[in-house]
């Protein structure tokens, strides 16, 4: 009879204990100075987090310190590179493809000797004080120790995207006025044909060897082993910063026009990494971490700052390399998430919807048993994260974990237990497939450049979706009226309106831009620093933060309607048939139209089925029947959104050839560049109105 009982107070108590968690606090609201608004801090922390650790200010101290508590640990590790081989398609195009071994690694003693004899390295090629170095190339080791080698002589680094366009490199490096330039071989050739353009550029440090030949005659140019060794031989003290000083001109690949530097100072960096390290449960020594997006994106600057401090493991990787089925991976060769298997990894919203867009893909090609199993398993675990009672918990969560998941787990190398995902708004459809398919929790953040990626972050036990947490203990959240969009702090049920982050985590402002820093930038009465971010939010009951729209994205139509550009790109970007997609309203219209990237697998897939010939991808895009298909199911996803009859594009134009960072359409973080796109496809857009 006992066991009876138990058996029906144990659900009760567990609902009971889940109901509990679905109102935890999470943010209280505080009094600040500035502008009225409506202000909330994280809970846990009364004032704002400036560092985590005892004597440290800068970004130069937390390393040294991290450096001797863990000396004889691995830190940095990169694959053997085996062979490289291209492949040439039926239809003639080229492919490289490579064969990476195992990691080979430097611990965290190796790794500081290499920092100082980089450092000694650079007064001895002639860097003198005040002058600026600037880092141009992927993530990779040689980053990282170039990074804190500039911090240990006090050098202000500046960061450019390896993917960043002709006109804005030359721009970031001018303005900037850079004397010495560390980038690898492939970003040297690029560099050569504008030299003519960069004005004050006297070193240029190769991080590979094989140094092109074009680019002696240009510069003097010195491999990085070269600077190490010189810097052994001839040691120089160093010359340590102080918080405020400046550590990164960090150039954004921004959306609009040339992009803008911010000056982030070593305080501002180190308080977002003391803030997130508060987040993240369990994070210390044993963890490893997968590197592989832009250190030139704070993002990834912030993390590997967070691994370092709490003495994990880096291990750098490639987006092109990441899985066993990578673009750049030879058949036969382990990804580097399979040879890593990281406990820890950041990603960006782009990365992650082609995950489960692959999984996806892979389930539906199976087909029969397979797919029905793993529809339910996920169905199953989908009503349990929604927090229903019946849906699996416990032992059918393990078996289902065991006979359907572990094998999709086993593609980011089967440890991973917490997922970092920012630089955009993460759909709730991806948030859900991540979360049960890897078995991982999904910390998504909310914060920008101008605020060292510090602003709002998920907590590991809150499973909601379409928002972005709590504010981080860095910072404040504020929002403020903004009447013309109709987003009050006064409306109902939820306070709504422009974010303000304030906190020690907001930069300096924009370098040489005094104009845009005082647009964006405020500084209170109280000394507490503000930035504007233009984006729209609302706080729940709980104190935590959803993006709900963006002021520069709305579109007012002929007939007075309002389109947030970004919230519907956000809902249709769920449909299967959609790579990318940017949304165009125009005001003397009554109605919006898209260009809309495919997924050539999805659409091939498709017309093979309905049996449709086609001479090639781009030939199919222009048949009727294919655009009738995507629209359809554009139509049938913002349906499922809730979206308006006025915010679903009444027309739209099928592109065939991806939108990369190269062809200047995206960000090296994978967002749109609307303006860019725009004059890229005027005629389009024109001809889909006039049609």
């Amino acid at each position: 009879m006992n066991g009876y009982i138990v058996g029906a107070i144990v659900p009760i108590v567990l609902v009971l204990l889940r109901n509990s968690r679905r109102v935890k606090k999470r943010g209280v609201l505080v009094d600040v100075g500035g502008e009225p608004g409506y202000t909330i801090r994280n809970i846990r922390f009364p004032f704002p987090l400036e560092t985590a650790w005892e004597g440290v200010s800068t970004l130069a101290e937390l390393f040294e310190q991290a450096c001797k508590q863990n000396s004889n640990k691995s830190l940095l590790g990169t694959r053997k590179l085996i062979s490289s081989e291209v492949e040439v398609t039926e239809d003639g195009r080229s492919f490289e493809k490579l064969h990476y071994g195992e990691y080979v690694w430097l611990t965290y003693a190796e790794t500081f000797a290499a920092v100082c004899y980089f450092a000694s390295g650079l007064v001895q090629l002639g860097h003198k004080k005040g002058e600026r170095v600037a880092i141009f190339a992927d993530t990779r080791e040689e980053w990282f120790i170039a990074l804190q080698a500039c911090f240990r002589r006090n050098v202000t680094v500046v960061t450019i995207y390896a993917s960043l366009g002709e006109e804005a490199l030359c721009h970031s490096l001018n303005e900037t006025e850079v004397t010495t330039l560390i980038c690898g071989a492939k970003e040297l050739k690029k560099l050569v044909n504008l030299s003519g353009q960069l004005d004050k550029i006297k070193h240029v440090i190769c991080m590979d060897d094989e140094i092109p030949t074009a680019a002696s005659g240009r510069w003097a140019v010195t491999s990085f082993a070269d600077v190490q060794r010189t810097g052994y031989e001839n040691p120089v003290d160093a010359d340590l910063p102080i918080a405020a000083d400046v550590a990164v001109i960090m150039y954004t690949s921004g959306s609009t026009g040339l992009p803008k530097g911010v000056m982030l100072t070593h305080g501002n960096i180190l308080a977002t990494v003391a803030a997130v390290k508060t987040i993240i449960p369990g994070i210390g020594s044993k963890d490893v971490y997968l590197a592989y997006l832009p250190l030139a994106h704070i993002l990834e600057l912030a993390a590997e700052h967070l691994i370092v401090a709490v003495g994990g493991i880096l291990g750098y990787g490639s987006p092109l390399t990441l899985t066993d089925t990578s673009s750049k991976i030879k058949p036969g060769t382990k990804g580097d998430a399979s040879v890593l298997a990281p406990t820890l990894m950041a990603a960006v919203p782009a990365i992650l919807d082609r995950l489960r867009d692959g999984i996806r893909k892979k389930v539906d090609a199976k087909g029969g048993l397979s797919k029905k199993l793993f529809d339910l398993a996920y169905s199953r675990r989908l009503s349990a994260i929604n927090g229903s009672w019946f849906g699996a918990w416990g032992l059918e969560k393990y078996l289902w974990d065991l006979l359907i998941f572990k094998k999709v787990r086993a593609i980011l190398g089967g440890r991973l237990r917490f997922l970092l995902s920012g630089g955009a708004p993460l759909s709730p459809d991806t948030q859900k497939v991540i979360n049960i398919c890897f078995g991982t929790p999904i910390g998504q953040g909310y914060g920008l450049t101008e605020t060292c990626a510090g602003g709002t972050f998920s907590e590991v036990d809150d499973t909601s979706v379409g928002r972005v947490g709590a504010p981080l203990p860095c910072s404040f959240i504020k929002l403020v009226d903004w009447p013309e969009g109709g987003y009050l702090t006064s409306n109902s049920p939820m306070p709504r309106g422009e974010i303000l982050i304030g906190g020690p985590n907001v930069t300096l402002g924009y370098f040489k831009n005094e104009e845009k820093t005082k647009e964006s930038y405020r500084v209170d009465e109280r000394g507490v620093r503000w930035f504007c971010t233009g984006d729209i939010g609302q706080f729940h009951s709980d104190g935590c933060l959803e993006i709900i729209d963006r002021k520069k994205d709305i579109v007012k139509l002929q007939h007075g309607e309002y389109v947030s550009l970004g919230k519907v790109e956000t809902a249709l970007s769920i449909s299967p048939y959609v790579d990318n997609i940017m949304l165009h309203a125009d005001p003397f219209h009554s109605f919006c139209v898209a260009l809309v990237v495919v997924s050539q697998q999805m659409v091939e897939d498709w017309a093979s089925k309905q049996g449709i010939t086609f001479t090639d991808f781009a030939d199919l895009c222009e048949k009727e029947e294919t655009i009738k298909e995507v629209h359809s199911s554009l139509a049938q996803t913002a349906k499922k959104s809730r979206l308006e009859k006025f915010e679903i594009p009444a027309k739209i134009k099928l592109i065939s050839s991806p939108w990369t960072p190269e062809s200047g359409l995206v960000t090296a973080a994978l967002k749109i560049k609307r303006e860019a796109i725009r004059r890229a496809f005027s005629e389009d857009l024109a001809k889909l109105y006039a049609s």
